[in-house]
């Protein structure tokens, strides 16, 4: 009786895969890459097998869904446009459509082969919607990498976190080396682990080609849109063209130093501040020097031991606050010496600088110099017949 049931379910199955079917997947969430298309019947057929595509059956492909069409593990068609679909294939001929006579002896034909596979089809046919919108939201970190910082000309270690998100750009890609049959759906978070594990390793050699370049660690999250540019560039065969996956955006919430480096930098810029300013250092100096005198009044029973060091040390390695406080006065700028002829009188009564005046046209005179000495009188002396230097009579 086995070989009687098997057929009989074969049979009907196979009757129920003739009703035309509607097959529709709602909005895909955020953290859903793939769901797999189920059917809904129009119309009698509930043992319809959900493994058959019937022919004539509508698809609905909604905005931000790629639609894949998979024949025993295989793509055979796929779409990325939104719309409606009508599904026309011989793979699995409708007793409904056609010649009547050629369908009825085609399915008695895949009866006989459901029946060789215990009433299932020997053709497994799925329908998959992937969901092509930007998926957000995805974290990642890394920490001690070592970077090296060309205002200090010094190597420290730099951790920070963010937030990236990627798009599927190319489905069948996806479908046929990530997600592959599955069962209902594929979730990001089976894909997440491996993609932050090689987000992270790639940002060793991009840091180092931008420390290479001059980069002062501090402005780091502000070029997060040069360093998604490196990222996709060195993403690009691992995670486009093997993945079908891209990286879309790239946002830093934090790059800092770890501790360690974090003290080097601050002594570092403290010692920048103090060698640029005596004035600095003599502050620094004095605040020391205050902050060991308290220190040493707190404790009555070391005051004086407190103080009497702070003598020796003073007489060992003098240091004169108030020097250091006061300003080095700066080299006054050199003034530039006035020149008697830079202004002369026109005959005309007109005061002017230039080689011709402007009111009558005469030439500007000559200035008179003593032939002795070669002092040059000035406008105001020019009359005189006597140089007021060393007496030499001047014409």
């Amino acid at each position: 009786m086995g070989l009687i049931k098997a057929f009989t379910d074969s049979a009907l199955g196979y009757i129920g895969d003739m009703w035309a079917d509607y097959i529709y997947c709602d909005a895909l969430p955020g953290d859903v890459l793939v769901s797999r298309g189920r059917k809904r019947r129009s119309g009698g057929g509930d043992r319809a097998n959900e493994n058959v595509i019937t022919e004539g059956s509508r698809v609905a492909v909604n905005a931000g869904q790629a639609l894949i069409v998979v024949e025993n593990g295989r793509v055979i068609d796929f779409t990325a446009e939104p719309g409606g679909y009508e599904y026309l294939s011989t793979t699995e001929p409708s007793m409904f459509r056609g010649d009547l006579g050629a369908s009825l002896d085609a399915a008695v034909e895949r009866i006989k082969e459901r029946v060789k596979f215990g009433g299932i089809p020997a053709n497994d046919q799925r329908v998959y919607f992937v969901n092509t919108k930007e998926i957000l939201d995805n974290r990642f970190g890394f920490g001690r990498v070592p970077y090296r910082d060309s205002e200090f000309n010094l190597s420290i270690y730099l951790q920070g976190f963010g937030v990236y998100s990627f798009r599927v750009t190319d489905p069948m890609a996806f479908y046929e080396n990530v997600c592959g049959n599955v069962a209902e759906s594929y979730n990001k978070t089976e894909l997440n682990a491996q993609l932050k594990a090689e987000l992270q390793n790639e940002m060793l050699p991009i840091l180092g080609e931008l420390s290479g370049r001059g980069l002062h660690y501090d402005r780091l999250p502000l070029e997060s849109a040069e360093i998604l540019k490196l990222l996709k560039e060195r993403l690009s065969r691992k995670w486009h063209d093997e993945r079908g996956v891209e990286i879309m955006t790239l946002t830093f919430g934090s790059i800092l130093p770890d501790d360690e480096s974090f003290d080097k930098i601050r002594d570092l810029q403290e010692s920048r501040v103090y060698s640029e300013s005596r004035a600095m250092l003599g502050a620094r100096v004095g605040a020391a020097s205050a902050n060991a005198m308290e220190s040493a009044a707190e404790n009555p029973s070391g005051a004086v031991n407190g103080f009497v060091g702070m003598g020796m040390a003073r007489g060992s390695a003098p240091i004169d606050v108030a020097e250091l406080m006061r300003d080095v006065p700066s080299e006054p700028a050199p003034q530039k010496p006035e020149n008697p002829q830079d202004s002369w009188t026109c005959v005309c009564g007109m005061v002017n600088t230039m080689s011709f005046c402007p009111n009558c046209g005469r030439k500007r005179p000559e200035p008179k110099k003593c032939p002795s000495c070669g002092f040059v009188f000035p406008p105001e002396l020019a009359g005189m017949k006597f140089c007021p230097n060393c007496g030499t009579k001047v014409e």
